[in-house]
């Protein structure tokens, strides 16, 4: 028995097709999503979802959405994504390290808009480079 993953951005279809597992990025922490799982549906956050597949692991890099589980069919439906094939490591890499330089410029001033929106380019600079490293 598998899984049937579909994970959908705004403007493209990520990914589709058969998992043996998944695990996903919830707002409440890692997710593993196995045959059988009760149905739900669950918030995602910034972070990276791992796809087991004939024994290789694969991932793709998720900005934010929902996912709903129902009868062996996980659907996640995002604001982005990218399957970390596709992304160069290096360049992902020299996003982050920009993105924490960002981050840490901008230490003193707590809960400010500027802050906020480097922690989000922070988290999603981080969930792109880490998709590189299972790859």
């Amino acid at each position: 028995m598998s899984l049937t993953l579909r994970v959908l951005a705004p403007d493209k279809s990520v990914f589709d097709g058969n998992a043996e597992e998944i695990i996903l990025p919830s707002t409440t922490g890692l997710l593993g999503i196995l045959p059988g799982h009760i149905s739900m549906v669950t918030a995602i956050d910034t972070g990276v979802l791992r796809v087991l597949n004939k024994g290789k692991w694969d991932s793709i890099a998720l900005m934010g959405g929902f996912a709903e589980v129902e009868s062996n069919e996980v659907t996640v439906l995002v604001n982005g994504a990218e399957l970390g094939s596709s992304i160069n490591s290096t360049n992902a890499e020299a996003d982050l390290e920009e993105a924490k330089n960002k981050f840490n410029q901008l230490e003193g001033e707590p809960n400010s808009p500027e802050k906020l929106q480097a922690q989000e380019s922070l988290n999603r600079a981080r969930a792109r480079f880490q998709a590189t490293k299972d790859q």
